[in-house]
């Protein structure tokens, strides 16, 4: 029956793709300890030569043997939010040593809360740093990573409560940092300049990121890790090693980005980001940078901006933004909204599919804010797709109808021409368009769902909002597979069992909702009788339980968008059937399922 073998061709399609996604895309577990490049400096750190557009980036690498963190022995400044704990070194003026207090590294009450920053000395040290250059033709002892800073006013860097850092060089300019955040994950760092030297100098400030020794990484192909910018509305993405690979300009491996009016430039992990953001309408040139220590690999994004004249007893100001911390979607957005930080939204990674991605999560996360609960939000948002699909499913399902009606027509013209399968073919496509009939209709509801599919698992996988989202019962994090296992019957039995997707029998340790799929989808085939092709009934017969197989090792929040698809699937198409006068024997054909065949011969 023609009908049948579209499903089935359809349904095979769709076994490919997960198929080649599971063994291709499928998240590997986190492997420890990848440690492997890192930056060159001077022997110094003493920050040397020109500003933008000088063609090479010659900030300040930060010390080397002996460089110390935010808790050194010159001291440092607490830092104290609502979201941010940590402190900042007075060696350098680094903030090296931040923890996000909303977030844990698991479910765990009593876990470690996430570190963001951490400083030298550290398995892998990761901070932001400040400073300034001298412009060509001053020479001028500048700010380095080893410099002491004063506090000049403030005492513990908390909302509404500013620090201001003070270093006077000895020569007549007087350089002062005053860094306030909010009560999220916004740094708001003024650097000032007073000349006092009796002349005009040409003075040039920076702000970078370094991460040395390459972080831990998921290591996900449709993920990206690693640098991140956005350059007066470009995206560019850079992995690490990638970064290892930058060109050699001069004596250092880097790439520059010259920014006319808006961008940022940072590091981007799954979930958490740290970036530094000129002023809205502020030039700057961005900088990837490589650079191998003799302490191991350094990789380096940089915020240069442009050279300033500063005349004698003048000053200047010049202020940047520093984000660090999670990448929750109402605190990007807003940032990008009130502070004008263009495109800081694309810091989440959206994907090949971000057209649908983008308006996908923005819809669930509307649900949510009615609902409270994102495991339900999914499930209203499968009603809202379906809903929204529904004019192309009701046009399928009706065609699929006629293919019915039609099959014993389809019988006689088969008994008609015997053998000869163009004659067969013919006066099949005139049956069809005399009817307006289109065999190929019922591909087109599971065609059309295996882009929702790859854009809801991206949203799932990507977005903080779904990390620890809980459900029901023994769904605690939407963002991993369910924990049940049909091998201990689902907790029953006083056993563990391997995790879903670790090793050969994970792949077999599914949950309630990863069978749920299965049988839901299994039902569906029930609306027809098995095709009377062998080979073909026997393909159909085991489709659920390998997608169910396949599946299982998903996000639960995937899992349950397909379990509520399936439900709602079955639901159209049986209603839909039964008003164009087809029978639909669901249960008889579920009987046959189950009904012993007699042996042949």
């Amino acid at each position: 029956m023609d009908d049948q073998k579209n499903m089935i061709m359809a349904a095979v399609l769709s076994f490919l793709v997960i198929v080649l996604w599971t063994f291709y895309f499928a998240p590997p577990p986190p492997e420890p300890g990848m440690e492997q490049t890192a930056v060159q400096t001077t022997d110094n750190g003493a920050a040397v030569g020109g500003g933008v557009g000088a063609g090479q980036s010659n900030i300040a690498a930060g010390g080397q043997t002996g460089d110390a963190g935010g808790t050194d022995e010159v001291g440092f400044v607490e830092i104290d939010t609502p979201s941010l704990s940590g402190s900042f070194s007075l060696k350098g003026g680094r903030i090296d040593n931040i923890q996000l207090l909303n977030y844990r590294e698991t479910l765990d009450e009593n876990s470690d809360t996430v570190t963001q920053l951490a400083p030298v000395g550290t398995t892998h040290p990761y901070f932001a740093a400040y400073g300034w250059l001298a412009g060509e033709g001053t020479v001028a002892k500048t700010p380095d990573p080893n410099t002491i800073w004063s506090v000049e006013s403030g005492d513990t860097l908390s909302a509404g409560a500013p620090v201001t850092l003070r270093w006077d060089n000895g020569e007549g300019l007087i350089f002062r940092r005053t860094m306030s955040v909010d009560d999220r994950y916004m740094f708001n760092i003024t650097q000032s300049l007073e000349n006092t030297t009796g002349q005009a100098v040409q003075m040039s400030p920076y702000g970078y990121i370094a991460r040395r020794n390459q972080p831990d990484t998921i290591n996900f192909f449709i993920l990206h890790e690693g640098a991140v910018g956005v350059f007066d509305g470009e995206l560019k993405e850079m992995d690490y090693d990638d970064m290892a690979d930058l060109p050699l300009i001069g004596n250092q491996q880097s790439e520059q980005i010259p920014v006319q009016q808006n961008g940022f430039i940072g590091f981007t992990d799954k979930y958490w980001m740290t970036a530094i953001a000129p002023g809205p309408n502020t030039a700057f040139t961005g900088v990837y940078k490589y650079t191998q220590r003799a302490t191991g690999p350094e990789y380096r994004t940089e915020a240069l901006m442009p050279v300033y004249d500063v005349p004698a007893g003048g000053a200047v100001d010049v202020q940047t933004y520093l984000f660090s911390g999670a990448k929750a979607y109402d605190a990007i957005t807003g940032y990008e909204a009130d502070l004008g930080i263009a495109g800081f939204i694309d810091s989440i990674d959206w994907g090949w599919f971000f057209f649908l991605t983008k308006p996908i999560f923005q819809l669930l996360i509307w649900v949510k804010g009615f609902i409270g609960n994102m495991g339900w939000s999914i499930i209203v948002l499968t009603l809202i797709i379906k809903a929204a699909l529904f004019p192309l499913a009701y046009k399928s399902y009706v065609s699929m109808s006629k293919m019915k009606k039609l099959q014993p027509e389809m019988e006689k013209i088969k008994e008609r021409v015997g053998d000869d399968k163009q004659k067969m073919q013919q006066e099949m496509m005139a049956l069809y368009k005399k009817e307006k009939a289109n065999p190929a209709a019922g591909c087109l509801p599971i065609l059309l769902q295996i882009p929702i599919f790859f854009s809801l698992y991206k949203v799932l996988f990507v977005t903080i909002e779904m990390r620890h989202a809980p459900f029901i019962g023994w769904i605690t994090d939407l963002s991993a597979p369910d924990p049940t296992s049909w091998m201990n019957l689902f907790g029953a039995l006083p056993y563990d069992v391997p995790e879903p997707g670790v090793g050969i029998l994970g792949l077999f340790s599914i949950g309630v909702f990863a069978i749920l799929m299965g049988v839901t989808m299994w039902m569906q085939q029930k609306l027809n009788p098995s095709p009377t092709d062998k080979m073909q009934a026997q393909i159909f017969a085991i489709m659920p339980w390998m997608f169910m197989f396949m599946l299982g090792t998903f996000a639960s929040g995937l899992v349950i968008y397909w379990c509520a698809n399936n439900i709602i699937t079955f639901t159209q198409q049986y209603t839909i059937m039964r008003s164009q006068g087809v029978k639909v024997d669901f249960l008889g054909n579920v009987a046959k399922t189950f009904k012993k065949k007699p042996k042949e011969g």
